[in-house]
This record gives C-alpha cells, structure tokens and sequence, in this order.
C-alpha cells in the first residue's frame, strides 16, 4: 500500500498536467530518481497499436522518455495471460478485458488511460443498410468474440430491439476482411484500420454506419471505449516514474498520429497494415487518444456501466472499485 501511495504521487505530475487529447507538452516537475527500467509493453494488433507507432519508432532511435521492449499479439486472450502471467508491465487491451483482469487478479491492475474511443463500422455492400434496425433478420460476421466488439454490438441491438440477427466470429479482424472478399454480399462489423481494408480491397464495400453514433445517439450518457492502457499494480509500485514516462510518451506518440503520411508508414512497418493507404484512410477515423483522471474514469465507467447492465459477465460479474482508476 505503502508503495502504491507513493506511486500515486509520483503519477500525479502526469495527471496534472492533463494527458488528454488536450494536454500540452509541457514537461512536468523533476521526479525522485529512481533505476532504469525496460518497461515490457504489450498491445493488440489493430487500433489500439496505431497510437504506440510512433512512440515505438521513437523507442528504436532512443529518443523517448522511458525504455520499452513492445509485443503485438492478434489475441485478446493471449495478451490476457501475458497480464496474469506477469509477462508484461503495461498492456493496452479492450476496455471490458481490462475490468475482467481486474476482478480476476483480485485488483492487481490499474487502468491509467483510454487509448482509443469507438472505432467499430459496419461494412458491406448493401446500401439499404443505414443504422442498427437494419441489421435485423441477417447474419454479421465480426470478431472480438467476448470483447469489446461482440458486447458493444450485442448491446446495440438490444437498444434497437433487433432481436433476430445472428453473429458470426471470427478469430482476428484479417479474417473477417478475406471473407469479405471471397463473399461480397457478407455484412461484417470492424474496427479501423481493417474497416478501410476491406473497402479498398473491393470497392463494392462502404461504411454504412459507424457503432460509435448508434452508441452516441440513444443519449445514455456513456461513451464507447474501445481500449484502455492498465500497469500491474506491482510494477506501478516499483516503478512510478517509468509509468510518468510511459504516459508523456504515450501521448506524444498519439499526437504525433496527426501526420498521417508518416504514420501509415509505421503501420506498415510494423505490420498492423498490409499498405500505407488503408492506414493512411483510417487513421482519421480511428478515435486514438490518451483521456486520463476524471475524464477517463467518467467515460469507461458509464461504458462499463452499460455492458454490465447487459451482461455482468462481460465485465468479470462486477463492476471495478474506485481504485480501479487511476485518478487524483
């Protein structure tokens, strides 16, 4: 307890300063020295990588605050054992993962900001298909099975009162992108980057309609949070001032996601893209921010809020306690 309270004040110069989509980049007060530390990250590929590209870029030419190892995965299980398992100290996960790694680690993670907001579109051919009713009577292919993806669009459909349409899964989002290919008349929901992909790859594809205004259009006072960053809370204790320097990195690496063109390089250099113009038409629409303190708690509570009020299991069967935020 005693260590968290002491990382708590050294995070606080962070919180502080803002680190949000507003923040400026001032640099915080001088912080206690304490022993350098390679911070082991880990992300899931899709859009909450985007908003590490430059930050890891940065990394590789030593020119960040902190020192990182990086480790994309395609699953959010995978990445879920690498949390328990203490295989990595930071990792950026889909919202409702991170509530369930906090009641199944007895509390023993913090979340420190959101990373990205909603992304999840509606892609297919068909253009009567405009809003959630629409998607009654057919069959959406998606991915995210027991995630963000599949909660937030089960959610909507109750909302909507569609009660007869059938989803399909698959195992990551490329997969839902060559179905699309291989059966154009598929309806498939995903998130940016894949979301673009399919759309370049056939031209037949468009986006009918993003989940994010259904969500914002039923005026429940939540946001859709697609993925939050969370530290092990033994790591936040050992180490506070890495965990300052994650958070002004990270939120330099999102800023720096405004040049596109350089950007979408990344992705591809990286591998969460096959080529720079879909990255280059999808980063505008992929929400990539870094919300912290009262704002992040505010906007992931109210959205978890409402995947519990669906199904408690889809958040670990309760809602996280206050300490679950990391604010001051």
């Amino acid at each position: 307890m005693k260590k968290l309270m002491k990382a708590a004040a050294a995070l606080a110069l962070v919180l502080t300063a803002g680190c949000s989509t507003q923040q400026s980049a001032e640099t915080p007060a001088e912080e206690p020295v304490e022993e350098a530390v390679t911070v082991r990250v880990g992300s899931l590929k899709g859009p909450t990588s985007l908003g590490l590209l430059n930050m890891m870029d940065r990394a590789e030419r030593n020119e960040t605050e902190g020192t990182y190892e990086f480790n994309i995965v395609t699953a959010a299980d995978e990445m879920a054992a690498n949390v328990v398992q203490g295989n990595v100290d930071i990792a950026l996960v889909p919202a409702n993962l991170a509530s369930v790694l906090y009641k199944k680690t007895e509390g023993k993670v913090t979340v420190i900001d959101i990373n990205t907001l909603g992304v999840l579109y509606c892609v297919s051919a068909d253009d009567s298909i405009t809003g959630v009713k629409d998607l009654a009577g057919k069959t959406v292919v998606t991915t995210g099975q027991g995630t963000t993806p599949e909660f937030s669009l089960r959610y909507l459909l109750k909302e909507y009162g569609v009660e007869d349409c059938n989803i399909e899964f698959k195992s990551e989002a490329t997969e839902v992108v060559i179905a699309l290919q291989q059966d154009p008349s598929l309806i498939a929901v995903l998130p940016q980057p894949f979301a673009t992909a399919a759309q370049i790859k056939n031209e037949t594809l468009k986006a009918n309609f993003a989940l994010g205004d259904a969500w914002d259009e039923l005026n429940n006072g939540s946001r859709m949070v697609t993925g939050v960053t969370i530290v092990r809370n033994d790591f936040l204790a050992e180490h506070p001032g890495a965990v300052n320097k994650f958070l002004h990195d990270h939120f330099g690496s999102v800023d720096a996601s405004k040049d596109v063109d350089a950007t979408a390089e990344l992705a591809v250099k990286y591998g969460i893209v096959e080529a720079a113009p879909v990255a280059k038409k999808a980063l505008p629409n992929c929400a990539l921010v870094c919300l912290t303190g009262e704002e992040m708690k505010t906007a992931l509570s109210g959205y978890l809020q409402v995947l519990f009020d669906a199904d408690p299991a889809s958040v670990g069967g309760a809602l996280p306690e206050d300490g679950f935020y990391y604010v001051q």
